[in-house]
């Protein structure tokens, strides 16, 4: 099965409303769009639905980096995903910034997933292991149990509707911007997918995007997308550059056509 490429860039807590505006005006005018691939940006909530009046979506789509799972109530300070319905495609998911520094646990990360769905957005799940983790061998483990309390209350339809982003927290430049290994993520590309089909048998697996994030950079990006099964890149502090994201677009088309 072909899959769609996917590069999508997370703006964190940057840019105020003008700046992202700003920001989406030039990597529209700098973004030579392929059909092969699908652009994301994840700008700051404030920002997302004035800028959802600006945006061509046949060349970038939007995507939101938090909500509530609770479509509506008294939880002063929230935004639902059903505020966001018909604004963002995309809604990150699980992002160990969530899971770390708001202490997001499986439990709750399961029912965003399952928010996102319900009000017609595409969760991109994020998934990833620490460096202690790792060290102790627990990484696989990590992972599928990210998945499997993330995506085993689903159906087949809704899964072709999720991507997953393998985010190692040791590389991600906020935990430790360690450099991953392309074998290395290729290693832990497979588990995700063999994880799938253990859950929905390998025809969903195979239809499941799965792309790499951490700590990627436009002179980094090329050795991560030439990994079989790797997708695409959900990219941090370099896309708030927006010819540096465009450079990684690009460098997606290379590797395409290479």
């Amino acid at each position: 099965m072909i899959r769609k490429k996917f590069i999508a860039a997370n703006l964190k807590m940057h840019f105020d409303v003008a700046e992202a505006s700003t920001y989406l005006h030039n990597l529209s005018k700098t973004l030579t769009s392929h059909r092969e691939i699908e652009v994301v940006i994840a700008p700051s909530l404030v920002a997302i639905q004035p800028l959802s009046r600006e945006i061509d979506v046949r060349k970038i789509k939007l995507a939101a980096q938090n909500a509530y799972f609770e479509d509506e109530g008294a939880y002063t300070g929230e935004v639902s995903f059903s505020m966001l319905k018909g604004i963002a495609s995309y809604v990150i998911i699980g992002h160990s910034e969530r899971r770390i520094y708001f202490h997001e646990e499986n439990d709750v990360i399961a029912k965003k997933v399952k928010a996102a769905l319900r009000n017609r957005m595409s969760p991109i799940l994020c998934v990833g292991e620490n460096i202690t983790e790792r060290r102790d061998g627990h990484a696989k483990r990590v992972i599928n149990d990210q998945i499997t309390s993330a995506l085993s209350h689903l159906t087949e339809e809704e899964m072709h509707n999720i991507v997953i982003a393998y985010e190692p927290v040791w590389a991600i430049s906020t935990f430790g911007n360690e450099q991953a290994m392309p074998d290395d993520v290729e290693k832990m590309i497979n588990e995700i997918r063999k994880q799938i089909t253990y859950l929905y048998g390998e025809k969903v697996a195979e239809s499941v995007r799965v792309i790499y994030g951490g700590s990627v950079k436009a002179d980094n990006v090329a050795s991560y997308l030439a990994i079989p099964g790797c997708d695409g890149a959900l990219v941090g502090g370099a896309s708030l550059n927006y010819l540096e994201f465009n450079k990684i677009v690009q460098s997606c088309f290379n590797v395409m056509q290479s």
